[in-house]
């Protein structure tokens, strides 16, 4: 893959992290941390957690606070960080990681929904925590409020918890989880990953413990994690980081199923160098701003610094025949 960095943009200085989804209503949801959001900073209009729209095409968009920081439609209601969030049938729905910053993501992992785009969001009454060992939670994104959908499920990856350290945890495994699109507020109605029989067809467990992950790499380790289907390539992508947080080490793999096996696309130390500082963590492809066949794609990212803002640089995918997959318990070169 290539980048076009002469495309590069970038607003909201102080605010991070930024999972997105399309929604029903042609705009884009996402969600940021410890800032004031577009046209705040770091400490003007700084909320622990806020959410924004996105509206416009990739190379003229403008973004609106809808909950929290600078000139919000609506006060943000609670704090934590998010690094998931989806649109599925005229409704949002987020995972909220921790009550704060950093480490306490492994606390606990709560959804909530917000039927009126990002308004207003009820938190369901259970939740995933600490001892289930997995960690912020992100969406599979299929297009437009989910209709690309593979089957009636929504699919989630969450790297599974290694360490207390707020770092990249070693070694490196993301699971799998699945419920169906109609009841994302069941506890019941989910099912974890449980390997896959030799004829390729996986199988699922109610038992969060007998999960077993999609996703190793032992060596270089795993951190937040992003994931989508591109339709036109027909395959499904996850990014995540490796090695050593906050230094721009961007891990992107592809699968024709969302649980494997998974090929090689990028694997790299400093991205965006020199582009822009070798900082950057938290990948995220916008699935509106994907076109050309599914070759051209808009890519968000955030970091530290001046990294620490939403950013976004265009670029292609160079499609070849060329296919080494990364099985389970391999790891990238």
């Amino acid at each position: 893959m290539s980048f076009d960095w002469s495309t590069h943009l970038r607003f909201a200085d102080g605010s991070d992290n930024w999972p997105i989804t399309w929604a029903d209503d042609d705009n884009q949801y996402t969600s940021w941390g410890d800032g004031g959001g577009f046209g705040g900073s770091n400490r003007k209009g700084r909320v622990s957690l806020g959410i924004a729209r996105i509206e416009g095409p990739a190379d003229v968009y403008r973004g609106y606070n809808v909950w929290g920081g600078v000139g919000a439609e609506r006060e943000a209601q609670f704090t934590g960080k998010s690094y998931g969030i989806i649109s599925v049938d005229h409704t949002l729905y987020l995972w909220r990681s921790g009550a704060g910053s950093n480490s306490t993501a492994y606390d606990f992992q709560r959804l909530y929904k917000s039927t009126d785009h990002g308004r207003t969001w009820v938190g369901a009454d259970w939740q995933f925590t600490r001892e289930d060992g997995f960690f912020v939670p992100t969406f599979l994104q299929f297009g437009k409020d989910n209709a690309g959908a593979r089957d009636g499920y929504v699919y989630i990856f969450a790297p599974n918890l290694k360490t207390d350290k707020w770092a990249v945890h070693k070694p490196g495994e993301i699971v799998l989880i699945r419920v169906p699109g109609d009841r994302l507020f069941d506890r019941k109605a989910y099912a974890f990953y449980a390997g896959t029989e030799p004829d390729g067809t996986p199988g699922w467990t109610a038992r969060v413990e007998h999960r077993k992950p999609v996703f190793v790499d032992e060596i270089n380790g795993v951190m937040r994690t992003s994931a989508i289907y591109n339709r036109g390539l027909g395959r499904y992508l996850l990014v995540t980081e490796h090695s050593h947080r906050s230094r721009g080490n961007i891990g992107i793999y592809e699968a024709p199923e969302p649980w494997g096996p998974w090929s090689t696309v990028l694997f790299q130390t400093g991205f965006g160098s020199p582009h822009v500082q070798a900082n950057t963590f938290f990948w995220n492809f916008s699935s509106k701003w994907t076109r050309a066949g599914g070759e051209h794609f808009t890519l968000l990212f955030t970091g530290r610094d001046a990294n620490d803002s939403w950013n976004t640089v265009e670029g292609r995918f160079n499609v070849s025949n060329r296919d080494i997959s990364l099985q389970e318990g391999q790891n990238p070169p």
